[in-house]
């Protein structure tokens, strides 16, 4: 018998000053909406967490989608296993935009095969998904890297960061260092992730803690955060070297130090090429992408690094648990315990 009702986590109040909390979002039971044409109904396996939904909580135009609204359900990136409907058989598992429950319905123009046979279903939300696309984009178009550079990857033990290393080591970087939040994570990123060294931002200031690991200077920065790091990349940046700009986690809570662009006068004198982007906008780059990093993970030389928690009750303390950097590499929230991810 088909599911009538599904549990899914709402948004109850926008965050504070000091970032969201674990009383502005319920976990709720609502009733499933009848199938209509073209739908299929799916069983979530796993969803993503990801610091891009921290723009969406606002009412601000951070983000590059749509806000969540009061009392509405979240929602992103998830894999699911269809169990009715049109456009895919039974037993078929699909990519889809609608996590945060335990059942969705969706139009099936909007779900992509994905082959756990392959990898298994997490490694499609991370190094082989969106995670790992957005490093592979920015590093080779956005950052322009080339092989024998020096590069230079913030949060580099989350999920984009773990990935953007490994990757950029694979694609010819002379040296790629990062930083991390904590001894712990610094240690991991050289003993573990393939960094040549790393600093601890919590300990060191970044201008200092950058000179450091790279004393002769970079030539790509792949930005994560904003603030105090890009400050230091841009002060460390060979003559026309390039900086991705990924994410700027450092300016949504009033707590964190503000950094202005009074420096930015070195983007002059260094000739740097600083760009934005979302990687929604590169997916002719995504077939080359699966097919290398398939490729990698299949021989080894790329690890699918993820912290996976699961429950829809923990899916809060998850995304709480990311904002503050309690992951390695992916978040995930296991959504059906039988699947491995």
């Amino acid at each position: 018998m088909l599911p009538t009702s599904t549990r899914l986590v709402t948004l109850q109040g926008r965050p504070g000053p000091d970032g969201p909390v674990a009383s502005d979002f319920a976990v709720e039971e609502w009733p499933i909406p009848a199938l209509q044409p073209g739908q299929v109904l799916l069983r979530n396996i796993v969803m993503s967490v990801d610091p891009s939904m921290r723009g969406r909580l606002e009412t601000s135009e951070k983000q590059y989608t749509t806000n969540f609204e009061i009392g509405q359900p979240l929602d992103g990136s998830a894999i699911g296993v269809v169990l009715a409907g049109e456009g895919f058989a039974p037993g078929t598992v699909v990519r889809h935009r609608m996590g945060w429950r335990d059942h969705a319905v969706i139009d099936a123009s909007t779900a992509t095969v994905v082959d756990t046979a392959a990898a298994p279903a997490g490694s499609w939300l991370g190094v082989l998904g969106q995670t790992g696309f957005t490093a592979w984009v920015g590093l080779q178009r956005t950052g322009e890297m080339k092989a024998g550079d020096v590069v230079f990857i913030s949060a580099a033990a989350g999920a984009v960061g773990s990935a953007a290393g490994r990757f950029a080591k694979l694609l010819g970087a002379s040296r790629v260092v990062g930083s991390a939040g904590g001894a712990e994570k610094v240690r991991m990123l050289v003993d573990d992730l393939g960094y040549d060294d790393a600093f601890d931002y919590r300990a060191e200031r970044a201008a200092e803690g950058l000179a450091r690991v790279a004393p002769d200077g970079i030539d790509v920065y792949f930005d994560n955060v904003g603030g105090e790091q890009l400050v230091a990349a841009i002060n460390a940046m060979h003559i026309g070297g390039h900086v991705a700009l990924c994410g700027m986690i450092s300016q949504f809570d009033s707590s964190s130090r503000s950094y202005d662009i009074n420096r930015l006068i070195e983007a002059v004198l260094r000739r740097i090429t600083l760009r934005g982007f979302i990687v929604r906008d590169h997916e002719d780059m995504r077939p080359e992408f699966e097919r290398t990093v398939a490729g990698w993970l299949r021989s080894g030389d790329v690890v699918n690094r993820q912290t996976v928690t699961d429950g829809i009750d923990h899916a809060v303390e998850a995304f709480l648990g990311m904002l503050k950097g309690g992951n390695v590499g992916k978040a995930l929230v296991r959504l059906d315990t039988d699947w491995e991810v």
